[in-house]
């Protein structure tokens, strides 16, 4: 085993934890703050860096403070429950500062960090594990590993979705279909809680039965089951499943993306439309990239005519559906922009774009974007290094950063959700 070192925080990096510099190079501290200086082991390494725990305090931070949750640090949903709340928002601020700074925007106004609460969210996929003696927990993972945390107490999903997980459990002990491992993705809709579930073995006619059973019992409109790779099937359903966007009603399929929380929902779509220009060239046609069931088309459909374009099935149908019955100005197209980007001619009839990529961020159809001068861009952003990566072509093709507003969709996480809007 290695020495201890005496090692002296002096920020935090990108992932949550504290760095230092030993030999020369970083070392990753996690549960440590700015400032501290503690004795240390090496015990790993990520990357070119080297992490180390910290196994005593020498110097404590005056901004630590008590965590509230049980789970923590264990629990890899949260990593900075550690750090009181100013400085932990102007460190969430700061990423996207320097997100912008790297694309070339060096002078972007960035607002505040706009908060959302505790036991707000309203998504969660959540592992499931059979033990030995036949019970399952449920539970998010430790962070790196495979091992999962049975769930106790959350401080950051909403109350209802965690009440449901001691009746899920009970009914899962006595599933077939989940021989050892597998995963529920629930989300608490309009409607109340719909759940995926994924199993590592077929559900039997007894399973669905059960399932059918807890859905009556708890009241769940809909549970859905899936195979390893396959696609969801219902398993149990005993009401109509809805989903409010913006009031317009959505019946999304099962385990579909939604915004973290509503009130991060809120804060993304004021500040997208913030972002655009209070009057649009031409004929005011909109295009929404990555469109998912209409979380930000919808509301977008009240500035001009909207073009959604998303990937996957479900997700269109769904859409064209809302659209089609609530009258909202919304036409759904089925494109994977992976795959085949929106470039020049596809373009010329948008006054504004908005895009939500995924994490991996869209590079290509960003710098299609640029090179088409699309007059006014609306980029919303899970991923600041994503974010710096693409938008530089924004940066050289003459944009200006009009408004960035950094939300902390995913509370004590390291991840920050930012909408950002362009103009030429």
């Amino acid at each position: 085993m290695s020495d201890l070192l005496e090692l002296t925080v002096d920020q935090m990096g990108a992932a949550g934890d504290g760095t230092a510099r030993h030999d020369g190079g970083p070392v990753f501290l996690p549960q440590t703050l700015p400032g501290e200086v503690v004795r240390a082991r090496i015990i790993g390494k990520r990357g070119e860096a080297r992490v180390a725990q910290a196994e005593g305090w020498l110097t404590e931070s005056p901004d630590r403070v008590a965590p509230p949750c049980v789970h923590f640090p264990t629990c890899g949903g949260c990593v900075l429950q550690h750090w009181a709340p100013a400085p932990y928002a102007e460190w969430k601020r700061a990423r996207l500062v320097e997100a912008l700074a790297r694309a070339g925007f060096e002078d972007a106004p960035v607002a505040e960090l706009v908060a959302t609460p505790r036991n707000c969210r309203q998504r969660a996929d959540f592992g499931l594990e059979r033990l030995p003696d036949g019970r399952v927990n449920i539970g998010f993972h430790q962070r790196g590993t495979t091992a999962l945390v049975p769930m106790r107490e959350c401080h950051v999903l909403l109350p209802a979705l965690v009440a449901l997980l001691p009746a899920l459990a009970e009914t899962l002990q006595h599933l077939e279909g989940l021989r050892r491992l597998g995963s529920a993705v629930i989300n608490m809709l309009s409607s109340g809680p719909d759940i995926l579930l994924r199993t590592d073995a077929p559900l039997t006619m007894p399973d669905r039965r059960a399932l059918a059973a807890l859905a009556t019992r708890v009241g769940i409109p809909r549970i859905a089951w899936a195979g390893k790779g396959a696609g969801a099937e219902v398993a149990a359903q005993i009401g109509a499943v809805r989903h409010l966007l913006s009031g317009t009603e959505v019946v999304p399929a099962p385990g579909a993306f939604l915004q973290a929380s509503a009130p991060g929902e809120a804060a993304i779509i004021a500040a997208m439309l913030a972002g655009l220009p209070k009057k649009l060239l031409g004929r005011g046609n909109i295009a929404d990239l990555y469109a998912g069931i209409g979380t930000l088309s919808i509301p977008l459909a009240a500035r001009g005519r909207v073009t959604a374009f998303e990937s996957l099935p479900d997700a269109v149908a769904a859409l064209a559906c809302a659209a089609g019955k609530g009258g909202v100005k919304v036409h759904a197209v089925k494109r994977d922009l992976d795959r085949q980007p929106l470039a020049g001619p596809d373009l010329k009839d948008f006054a504004a774009v908005v895009l939500d990529p995924p994490y991996a961020g869209a590079a290509e159809q960003v710098g299609l974007l640029a090179r088409a001068g699309v007059p006014a861009i609306v980029y919303v952003s899970c991923n600041p290094a994503a974010l710096a990566k693409d938008t530089k072509s924004l940066h050289a093709a003459g944009y200006r950063v009009v408004a960035a507003t950094p939300v902390d969709q995913f509370l004590w996480s390291p991840h920050l959700e930012a909408v950002v809007a362009f103009a030429r």
